[in-house]
């Protein structure tokens, strides 16, 4: 299985979409809108388009030819603007193929060299094993625990952070 990132285009619309609608949200955050509607994808499209390679960069994980993810690194807030964070959500079909442990090797290769960042870090919901597994094989190491610290579907949740730093 050949697995690359792609830039988003606005030709990525319906592919958005699609993808945004039919992903399992268990461990994604509040944040991605549902259902996702023309005008969430041209907003987010329109913001990728402006700040990509300067306050992130966001990419489409294709594997063989067909969009089965979205990845991305954000550039963090003030005092951490040399520290990016690491999300990412692949189609329930493609899990457990690799296809994130080779997504998240690529984004952090092209993330370190466009944004000049000294390390990446990733929050997983402690029941995410999977997820934690990827950012391991990727070298991030469990940093800390922090009980309580976001919200979804109104109810407060630990999540762990895990981190890497350049080089």
């Amino acid at each position: 299985m050949t697995i690359d990132l792609h830039n988003w285009t606005s030709a990525d619309r319906e592919a958005l979409m699609t993808l945004c609608n039919a992903v399992d949200r268990t461990f994604l955050s509040d944040r991605l809108p549902y259902p996702y509607t023309e005008a969430d994808a041209d907003l987010w499209l329109g913001m990728v388009a402006e700040n990509d390679g300067k306050e992130g960069v966001w990419r489409a994980i294709v594997a063989d030819g067909q969009i089965v993810g979205s990845i991305s690194v954000e550039r963090m807030a003030e005092k951490q603007r040399n520290s990016g964070s690491i999300g990412y959500m692949i189609l329930t079909p493609f899990w457990s193929q690799g296809i994130g442990t080779e997504a998240v090797r690529q984004i952090c290769e092209v993330s370190f060299r466009e944004l000049a960042l000294e390390r990446i870090v990733g929050e997983v919901f402690p029941e995410n094993l999977a997820s934690a597994r990827v950012l391991e094989k990727n070298g991030f190491r469990l940093e800390e625990t922090k009980v309580g610290a976001i919200v979804k579907g109104g109810k407060a949740m630990d999540v762990r952070v895990y981190g890497q730093a350049f080089g």
